[in-house]
């Protein structure tokens, strides 16, 4: 049982910054932002975990069966990723290719100190070994300076970031190439191809990066992650899944659109967005594998399509998302509606498994945490998770900074716009990190 005190905060917005800087003392760190976009869907604006209790990481192998009896054994909040290639434990599948990364397919931890923040109300749960920390803990993030550690000690040599890609722009169409001759042949209906963009060597100041990544979109479902010396600075404006007790909600996106500065022009991008044949034809596609995904663990004639290629607006642009829900029965196993919808249809393609071993043959990098998800489970064995896009993974111990952007290919991909889409989404992530020093 968690202790708790409660807080009314007069500037969340300067709290929220006040807060995640705190954080950064901590060995272990999940942050998630809302940014207060008004969804259905939400719990809360943002949340904090830090310092863990206990924790679990581990490779693929079982790594579902070993999280269902992790969280039934603390019972508690607990907070982590799935990394993409966890694929490997639920299908006949491998990951052979470069990781510069080196991190855990899964980790979880069950925070000592949790923080949830809704409008102007705070409160705090601690677990109670460290519940008489609470006021102090509180009065520290209210006198945080946000102006220390904003940027790299001046005892790091500031050097250049040097971004490389790591498949060239020839060799990237190609395999566009080739990718469209699987779906000619019939092996596939859609694939999300993905490349990466990577520096080695590198210093950077995570919570700086993370700051200025949140600032460009602001999305919903942002995060930061920390554990050691390996962080998540992620800017993701998808929900991959989310349990609130029998109810399941999957909300992919596909289908974009540029915003406008005039109001007219920008609503009729929107409106247009909404009719695209081939944007909608992406969504419905994936549509119809999250229902089947979802149809595995779904009580009888319960899995719906709430919403079809329905336009958000978001700060820098419009997407088409599709929102498609079911019903489970009590008994049963959280962790089985992960199982059998992951990795998610948006990130994968159609028919998934096809998609994926396609994929893996085509692609040049281990996704790892890229494409997977970041989230918690809830004493009650509900959850939220999101999808890993539009994300910065650093490894703090070997300098190893990498990011991937990826579209999707189907009948209608031209593979030179498609890698044009590709070089527009590294764009953001490009800039943050040469922004760095």
């Amino acid at each position: 049982m968690r202790s708790s005190a409660f807080y009314t905060i007069s500037q969340p917005h300067i709290f929220k910054q006040q807060l995640l800087a705190w954080a950064q003392q901590h060995r272990e760190v999940v942050w998630l932002d809302s940014n207060n976009y008004n969804q259905k869907y939400t719990s809360f604006d943002a949340i904090l975990a830090v310092d863990a209790f206990t924790a679990i990481q581990t490779d693929y192998y079982k790594a579902f069966e070993d999280l269902s009896s992790y969280r039934r054994a603390t019972a508690d909040w607990i907070f982590g990723y799935l990394s993409y290639d966890l694929k490997n434990d639920t299908e006949q599948l491998s990951s052979n290719n470069f990781d510069g990364l080196g991190f855990s397919d899964l980790f979880f931890f069950q925070p000592k100190k949790l923080f949830v923040l809704k409008g102007n109300q705070l409160e705090m749960l601690y677990l109670p070994l460290c519940d008489d920390e609470l006021q102090d803990d509180f009065n520290e993030i209210s006198n945080q300076n946000l102006e220390i550690g904003s940027k790299l000690p001046a005892t790091i040599n500031r050097q250049p970031i040097i971004i490389q890609q790591r498949i060239p722009k020839e060799s990237y169409l190609d395999k566009a190439e080739q990718m469209l001759e699987h779906i000619f042949r019939g092996d596939i209906y859609e694939a999300n191809f993905c490349m990466e963009f990577y520096a080695e060597d590198t210093v950077i100041n995570p919570l700086d990066v993370y700051s200025k990544l949140n600032a460009i979109s602001e999305p919903p479902f942002a995060v930061y992650l920390k554990n050691y010396k390996s962080y998540l600075l992620s800017a993701s404006p998808e929900r991959y899944i989310r349990k609130e007790g029998s109810k399941v909600i999957s909300q992919p996106i596909k289908g974009t659109a540029r915003r406008s500065a005039d109001a007219i022009e920008d609503e009729a991008i929107k409106s247009t967005l909404t009719v695209n044949e081939k944007e909608r034809s992406e969504n419905i596609m994936i549509v119809d594998l999250v229902r089947n995904d979802l149809s595995h663990t779904a009580a009888d004639k319960s899995v719906k399509v709430e919403e079809l290629c329905e336009a958000y607006t978001f700060k820098q642009v419009h997407h088409l998302i599709s929102t498609i829900v079911s019903e489970v029965n009590d008994d049963l196993l959280p962790e089985e509606v992960l199982k059998t919808s992951f990795p998610m249809g948006s990130m994968t393609g159609a028919p998934k498994i096809s998609a994926m071993q396609i994929i893996e043959e085509l692609e040049e990098t281990k996704r790892g945490l890229y494409s997977g998800a970041v989230g918690y489970f809830t004493p009650e064995g509900d959850f939220d998770f999101n999808v890993v896009i539009r994300s910065i993974l650093y490894n703090e111990q070997n300098g190893y900074v990498s990011f991937s952007v990826g579209s999707a290919i189907t009948v209608e991909a031209a593979p030179e716009n498609e890698y044009e889409e590709c070089l527009l989404k590294a764009k953001a992530m490009h800039q943050v990190l040469q922004d760095n020093l």
